[in-house]
């Protein structure tokens, strides 16, 4: 008899859990497709296969999540992961077409703001490390906390503090003419 209790109740659980996490993709979805934008570089496509693959793999998860974490933490440290996954395989890919098809042409340009610009920051953002770029997205672009950031990540806040430390300085290298008179040069 305990079994079947035990069993009964684990279903419920199960059950809530499932349109707890219906509730989130609702919710987040837009937000998680423009945080996968920004981290494949701005493609729509690959945001939109990015998001989907991990909404799917944190469906099939949802049993192994523990609540240590809140489910939206736990969720985007699936997605950071699934972006970083995309953008490794997309450089082999790249590479591997390069070396048949010679440099391909660029891609059409932004709908939105100059695309001169907007080639320029994508560039600056590519040269960051990878734990800077998702540090730097996640705090600047996406408005995350820090705290909450070095939950995504998995990594100390100190660590992420020094992450976006070492983005602002490099992008302020880059960018920094951009400032104009605004600009200290640091």
């Amino acid at each position: 008899m305990e079994g079947v209790a035990a069993l009964q109740a684990t279903t419920v659980a199960g059950a809530d859990l499932e349109a707890s996490f219906e509730d989130f993709v609702a919710s987040h979805r837009e937000r998680a497709r423009r945080l996968a934008w920004r981290l494949v570089g701005g493609d729509d496509a690959a945001a939109e296969d990015v998001t989907q693959e991990a909404l799917a793999k944190a469906f099939r998860g949802l049993q192994s999540f523990r609540g240590e974490a809140s489910l939206s933490t736990w969720f985007y440290r699936i997605l950071v992961r699934q972006a970083h996954s995309y953008r490794r395989w997309r450089a082999v890919r790249e590479t591997w077409h390069g070396l048949w098809e010679g440099d391909a042409p660029d891609p059409a340009p932004q709908a939105h703001g100059d695309p001169a610009l907007r080639r320029r920051i994508a560039r600056a953002l590519e040269t960051l490390t990878t734990p800077q770029r998702d540090a730097f997205v996640l705090v600047h672009l996406e408005g995350w906390t820090v705290r909450e950031t070095a939950e995504i990540l998995g990594k100390a806040e100190g660590t992420v503090k020094s992450h976006l430390h070492r983005a602002l300085r490099s992008l302020r290298r880059q960018l920094g003419d951009l400032a104009g008179d605004e600009g200290d040069g640091r």
